[in-house]
């Protein structure tokens, strides 16, 4: 009896699979009494960058040497297709007098505009006397559902003074319409849309896994055991990670619980697939279910453990990234996946101890003898053992016979999408996750079309001259091809050789061509700074504001991927290595796996623009898609290659690579499947990145499932034979 057997017997024998049982329920009892939900401990900072960024650096030296006391702007955006009225000026007086005689919740200050004529307020107002936008401030440490309830009280203020409801409605509507958006504003929605997401998308996926289940298996039991097993774990990890949270350790947002939400019930039922089958399997040979059930632990445990441990490495990798949204991710979705490797290890057989053959109702498994006893009993026929389907021996025989063959047909394939990845635009705009009806978008979009594109998002140019004088600077920047104007100079509070001219470009500041223009901005003040004989220009000057937070967050995530990329393929090549002995097998696994990424984000790209009418892909998606496809993507490959190990034991190479594609033809499919599926549920959400990141997921984890284990990886496994083991024992084997 090998040490995962006797494991086995530990946790789900007669006596011993109560206790585990008990154990796990006082575990999550406590756990969850002492400790706070994970959804109480979300952050809803938006300060992404690292602090040696140059814009977060501006922004400090702006706070500090030019400081601006008003606080969080929360800006309303006024619109009348047609043209404002002098009722809704009027309108603007009535609100703000109200807000100046009482104060919205963690309000800081507001304009004067109650006592500004109505000239001065269209003044304002855009050029076709369209728009107007009007600011009210928040204190700079308000909370998030501070915001909330300032904004909800400025509805209801706002619904007093008109009869209609100028917040709902299709803005293309007559009339008028009021949005609110700014850095309040989109705060605030990001939550919204995230906290209804949340629910929306455990009960969709619960659902989904259930659904997908039975129509799999046609047995409403075995649908639901995965499911009792996965969200049990999914009790644990959430006070697990509320607990850190709440200590300081890590930091959460709801975009990270969310996908740990998908990737939990995801994969999680895939481990939990993997050990029912094998047990399934024996319960055809072994009359006892205890020892049938140690049998499987012992052939399936060691792949489990192997594809968890693969997986929360390959996460936790994210952890190395400078940009916080990927840091966010790392240790909720490893710990989620450790948790659910031991569940499955430990509560999965437990369950399965007690409900025995039962859990199969009604395709109950039997050995040959219960059987025939059984019909001999009934006087009738009954389910004796099924053999594996013929289309899995179909398969089996066609990549042992036909490898050439299906090696090249494969290979142009999924090369050929590959071919897409390069070609892919990139955005990193926050507005550009929101749906084109979130009010802070739509308010966005309106300044944007009556307003110049540059006004919308100012850049900040910030020196410091060390005493020189840099008066031809604003001159040399106000003769750019793409400026519209330059502010005079202002000079630090604190220390006044820092001085900020605010530049206003005369293209947009989201497109790509002001993103690429910051770094030739910067060289171009720091060569002023150098002429007027300032030393170590460059580390003077500082470049502010959205365009330049754009610039910063392109930059610093494309340096996290050059660095996570080869981490986490160095990090899973040594586990494979390790786990299979073999250095040939090591990298034709890993490259059969980066070939199916690259196709997926290539296929991915094309049914998102095609599909979804997107212009762009959300900057974060490859590194998020690479991470989670190479490390699921292993776990199919270390199931059935191990298998093939074993097999080649007791058989022919090419016997073994048949039956070992037969044997896990059944179950990686239907992983894959339920995999791919829950992932496919991030499609229906309203936030465009989570979208992004289940289309291009579910179609990496489809093409995994269907086309590299399946086929790829054991015809390349039979063209090299016994050199597939090198450098192990059995490859010297004939």
């Amino acid at each position: 009896m090998n040490l995962l057997q006797k494991w086995g017997r530990y946790v789900s024998g007669r006596k011993s699979r109560f206790v585990t049982l008990v154990i796990w329920m006082l575990v999550i009892g406590l756990f969850t009494f002492i400790w706070p939900h994970v959804n109480q401990e979300e952050t809803a900072s938006n300060n992404l960058l690292p602090k040696d960024a140059m814009s977060v650096e501006a922004k400090e030296i702006i706070d500090e040497q030019f400081p601006n006391d008003k606080g969080v702007p929360l800006l309303l955006v006024w619109y009348r297709n047609g043209g404002l009225t002098e009722a809704d000026y009027n309108m603007v007086q009535s609100l703000y007098q109200q807000l100046k005689q009482e104060p919205l919740t963690s309000q800081s200050m507001v304009p004067d505009f109650a006592k500004a004529p109505i000239q001065a307020l269209k003044k304002q107002a855009s050029s076709d006397n369209e728009v107007l936008v009007t600011p009210v401030f928040f204190e700079k440490d308000a909370s998030t559902e501070a915001l909330q309830e300032g904004t909800v009280a400025l509805k209801k203020e706002m619904k007093k003074i008109t009869d209609k409801n100028p917040f709902d409605g299709d803005i293309s509507n007559d009339g008028l319409h009021l949005r609110m958006t700014g850095p309040a504003g989109i705060q605030t929605d990001a939550t919204e849309l995230f906290g209804q997401a949340d629910v929306t998308l455990l009960i969709a996926t619960v659902v989904l896994v259930l659904v997908l289940l039975v129509a799999l298996y046609r047995s409403p039991i075995l649908a639901v055991v995965p499911l009792i097993s996965v969200g049990l774990a999914y009790a644990l990890v959430n006070p697990l990670l509320g607990f850190m949270a709440s200590q300081k350790w890590i930091e959460l947002d709801a975009q990270a619980v969310s996908i740990m939400t998908v990737l939990l019930f995801g994969a999680g039922t895939d481990y939990c697939l993997f050990l029912i089958f094998r047990y399934r399997d024996e319960l055809q040979v072994e009359a006892n279910k205890y020892t049938a059930l140690q049998k499987a632990i012992g052939h399936s445990g060691g792949a489990i453990m192997m594809s968890a441990l693969t997986t929360v490495i390959g996460l936790l990798s994210l952890s190395l990234a400078q940009y916080a949204s990927y840091d966010r991710f790392s240790v909720p979705f490893s710990l989620a996946i450790f948790i659910m490797g031991v569940a499955v290890l430990t509560l999965l057989p437990s369950i399965l101890s007690i409900l025995g053959r039962t859990a199969f109702f009604p395709f109950i498994p039997r050995t040959e003898n219960m059987a025939n006893e059984l019909e001999a009993k009934k006087g009738k026929p009954v389910r004796h053992p099924k053999a594996r389907s013929r289309f899995s021996n179909a398969i089996g025989r066609l990549v042992t016979k036909r490898p050439w063959y299906i090696i090249v047909i494969c290979t142009i394939f999924l090369g050929g999408l590959a071919l897409f990845a390069p070609k892919i635009p990139f955005t990193y705009g926050v507005l550009q996750s929101f749906p084109e009806d979130m009010p802070s978008r739509e308010g966005f979009t309106i300044m944007a079309d009556h307003y110049p594109p540059g006004e919308i998002a100012p850049v900040q140019v910030i020196v410091d001259t060390e005493g020189k004088d840099l008066s031809s600077l604003r001159d040399k920047i106000a003769a750019m091809d793409v400026t519209q104007s330059v502010s005079e100079p202002r000079t630090g509070e604190v220390n006044a050789n820092y001085q900020e001219l605010e530049l206003i470009l005369s293209i947009d500041p989201y497109s790509t061509k002001a993103v690429n223009l910051i770094p030739d901005l910067k060289a171009d003040v720091a060569e002023s700074l150098e002429e007027a004989g300032l030393e170590d220009a460059s580390q003077h000057v500082w470049i502010g504001g959205e365009t330049a937070n754009l610039y910063d967050t392109e930059h610093v995530t494309s340096q996290d991927q050059r660095i996570i990329v080869p981490v986490v393929l160095s990090i899973i090549a040594v586990l494979l290595l390790v786990y299979l002995r073999s250095i040939v097998a090591m990298v034709y696994l890993l490259l059969t796996v980066v070939l199916s990424y690259l196709s997926a984000l290539g296929l991915g790209w094309l049914v998102l623009h095609y599909g979804f009418d997107a212009t762009a892909m959300q900057g974060l998606i490859p590194l998020y898609a690479f991470v989670f496809l190479v490390a699921l993507g292993e776990d199919y490959n270390i199931f059935m290659v191990s298998t093939i190990w074993k097999n080649r034991q007791f058989m022919s190479m090419k016997k073994a690579v048949s039956e070992g594609v037969s044997q896990t033809s059944g179950v990686i499919s239907s992983a894959g499947l339920i995999l791919a599926g829950t992932f496919s549920v991030l499609a229906v959400m309203p936030i465009q990145i989570l979208v992004q990141f289940g289309v291009v997921t579910a179609i990496g984890v489809l093409m995994d499932t269907f086309i590299v284990r399946p086929l790829l990886v054991p015809s390349i496994t039979t063209l090299l034979g016994r050199f597939a083991f090198w450098p192990g024992k059995m490859w010297k084997e004939k």
